[in-house]
């Protein structure tokens, strides 16, 4: 899409803020130039141009150590050419069981050097949804942490795969990542004819996930739109605890990887780690997931102030919904710092919700940026005014290209894709996400949204978590069914919850259950896996343990 002259200067002006413009020496200069022609608009390209400007600035933190650009231009040459021997070729996909640390990195940089797919496995997997992944994908080769060795093993996935372990011992006819990478001459390989894509599985919070072929941006523009609103600067550090497999953690690196940052990988996260994280590296930036806030503030208060996040500036927060509360309450301990992205694998971040928007606006998730178009449609089709809610739609460049499995990817009209949600826009041109059009629930003609109830159940001193499901009725033909989690010792039962309820919703979006749990079943990115919530076979108020 080529953008008119006043957009392409913005962008320019926006990335001269951020720090990612700046003098270079006119040999330097032609070097990078190189380096976009031989790799595209990637992430091959991120890492090679900051080798040549920033070469002894670490680029990976992670648990086993600090690695400079220099060092990881070096290294995954020599992986993409050991690859290359190997059999990985562009348009292959190569399969990555990693967590957040520099083999990911390493893989997804000399997969994009081949003009090879990176397909992200979800480290939670079990071996029978591994196994039904891949033989769907068809990766030649397969990259994994020596932690998920019985997984894979157990997934018995044949002979055509080659296993590469990326840390941990090497085990008998398998490779280790170091391996290849001290075998492998690291001259530059050849650029591909064409970049590989990015293979992203969706969440899985309603069956096994799907291959998303991610778009490729035909510039920096996309980069330059999130950079106006979030203020993310070229060089800082950048903590990832977010899990890298999903979208949000992946398009964070490379837009970290993009501004020549530090970016900061712990395997897993915790949510003390994470602060002394912020203390120990002068962290600016966090991406984190909603579930990842909520346990950094059930910390003790005397816990979180122990530690010194005064150079913490910017928590850019998607992957589930963020309850208002949560926002406000962190916001209070950490400052005006959380931006909250609207988006899905499939279109990629639609808005953002700046702090100013969180705090006026509570329950929204903020306004498109320079073209991206957002509508509520209708029924037909048509647009609808603020107010009313109706089917999101979302047109950018940046829409995912379509499903691996060759299924129809989901409904697009004019040029804008669903998002799958229900939701109305302000009089302000701010968006609110009031569903899933899937989970909305019909009781008795009315339309009910879960969000709405939980949000209203959630005001409960003694609620800690709370989920909102439909289950049939044979009078109103669906009923609102609330699996509560009490906060600890708290003691709540379900009569207090209908009391409650009935206090704060009209009568016909009050529970007809109320059933008390320990924990709700979450994914990775804190998604309520409602598929896991079984509502009572009879109707009446009742407490399940």
């Amino acid at each position: 899409m080529r953008l008119p002259l006043a957009s392409r200067l913005e962008t320019a002006v926006v990335l001269t803020q951020r720090g990612l413009v700046r003098p270079v020496r006119p040999d330097r200069l032609l070097q990078m130039a190189l380096a976009f022609r031989r790799w595209g608009v990637s992430v091959a390209a991120a890492y090679a141009v900051n080798a040549i400007s920033r070469a002894d600035q670490a680029a990976i933190v992670d648990d086993d150590g600090t690695f400079t650009y220099a060092e990881i231009e070096r290294r995954t040459n020599a992986l993409a050419n050991e690859l290359a021997r190997i059999g990985l070729g562009e348009h292959d996909r190569l399969a990555i069981l990693c967590r957040n640390e520099l083999a990911f990195v390493e893989s997804i940089v000399a997969a994009a050097k081949l003009g090879a797919d990176a397909l992200p496995l979800n480290t939670s997997f079990a071996a029978e949804e591994l196994k039904k992944v891949v033989a769907r994908e068809k990766p030649p080769l397969l990259i994994h942490d020596a932690e998920f060795d019985s997984i894979v093993s157990s997934a018995r996935l044949g002979p055509s795969i080659t296993r590469v372990v990326a840390s941990g011992e090497e085990q008998s006819g398998t490779d280790t990542l170091d391996a290849l990478i001290e075998r492998g001459q690291d001259e530059p390989p050849k650029g591909p004819a064409e970049e590989g894509r990015t293979v992203i599985l969706t969440s899985g919070t309603t069956g096994t996930p799907k291959g998303a072929r991610l778009a490729r941006p035909d510039g920096l523009e996309p980069l330059a739109q999130l950079l106006k609103v979030v203020p993310i600067h070229a060089g800082s550090a950048y903590l990832i605890p977010a899990p890298l497999f999903h979208a949000h953690g992946y398009g964070q690196l490379v837009l970290g990887a993009s501004l020549g940052c530090t970016v900061v990988l712990p395997r897993r996260f915790d949510p003390e780690h994470t602060l002394a994280l912020i203390e120990r590296h002068r962290v600016e930036s966090l991406a984190a997931v909603p579930l990842m806030l909520k346990r950094i503030m059930d910390l003790p208060p005397a816990t979180r102030r122990g530690y010194d996040t005064s150079s913490l500036n910017a928590v850019v927060c998607s992957g589930s919904s963020l309850d208002p509360g949560l926002a406000r309450s962190f916001m209070d301990e950490f400052g005006p710092v959380i931006y909250n992205l609207y988006g899905s694998t499939e279109m990629a971040w639609a808005t953002i919700a700046s702090p100013q928007d969180l705090l006026q606006a509570p329950g929204t998730v903020g306004r498109p940026p320079p073209h991206t178009r957002v509508t509520i449609l209708g029924d037909d089709g048509k647009p609808l005014p603020p107010g009313q809610t109706g089917r999101i739609f979302v047109g950018h460049e940046m829409l995912f290209e379509g499903y691996t499995d060759g299924r129809p990817g989901r409904e697009r009209i004019d040029g804008m894709l669903t998002a799958g949600d229900l939701g109305h826009i302000d009089t302000d041109g701010r968006l609110f996400v009031d569903t899933r059009e899937d989970d909305m629930i019909i009781s008795g003609g009315e339309n009910l949204y879960p969000s709405e109830i939980e949000d209203a159940l959630r005001a409960h001193p003694q609620v800690a978590d709370v989920a909102v499901v439909g289950a049939k009725d044979p009078d109103f033909g669906e009923r609102p069914v609330a699996f509560v989690v009490p906060t600890p010792g708290s003691g709540l039962e379900a009569a207090e919850i209908d009391r409650f309820a009935r206090e704060k919703l009209a009568r016909f979006k009050v529970p007809r259950d109320v059933v008390i749990i320990d924990e709700l079943p979450r994914n990775a990115l804190g998604k309520v896996l409602r598929r896991e919530l079984h509502p009572p076979t009879h109707e009446g108020r009742r407490q399940v343990g």
